[in-house]
């Protein structure tokens, strides 16, 4: 198993959009901060759910939390002046496989457990949808 960070921290991350999947790309463009939202035992591996985090207002068809000044400092992100996490799409990885994940990841900073509770609660619904999860194990 995987050493990896506590639920809740801002790592970088190769993050693969939806809509780029869609396109039928298999990379994402660009690292971005991304919480790591869950990880939690997969057989012998670390499996991994993250979220990604951006400073460009949300489209109409993404579902969002804006992030709290208080927690973008916590995030490492203050220097941002609006960030959004999306929860209604994510990345599913596994640590021992990923080309995607760092094994030593730089932790940014991490989301207070209060504010990671809210993003669970209006993430949740989207655990179940097929739609949402962009798997990188594919």
């Amino acid at each position: 198993m995987a050493d990896v960070p506590p639920n809740g921290s801002i790592i970088r991350y190769a993050y693969l959009w939806k809509w780029q999947r869609d396109n039928h790309e298999t990379e994402g463009r660009k690292e971005r901060p991304v919480c790591l939202a869950l990880s939690l035992p997969h057989g012998d591996h670390t499996a991994l759910i993250l979220l990604a985090i951006s400073g460009t207002p949300p489209r109409s068809d993404q579902t969002t939390l804006a992030i709290p000044e208080l927690e973008r400092r916590r995030a490492g992100l203050s220097a941002w002046k609006d960030a959004w996490i999306t929860v209604s799409e994510y990345n599913f990885d596994i640590a021992e496989k990923s080309y995607y994940y760092d094994p030593n990841p730089e932790v940014l900073g991490a989301f207070s457990k209060g504010f990671l509770a809210q993003v669970a609660i209006v993430f949740k619904p989207f655990t179940t949808s097929k739609i949402a999860r962009v798997s990188r194990t594919d």
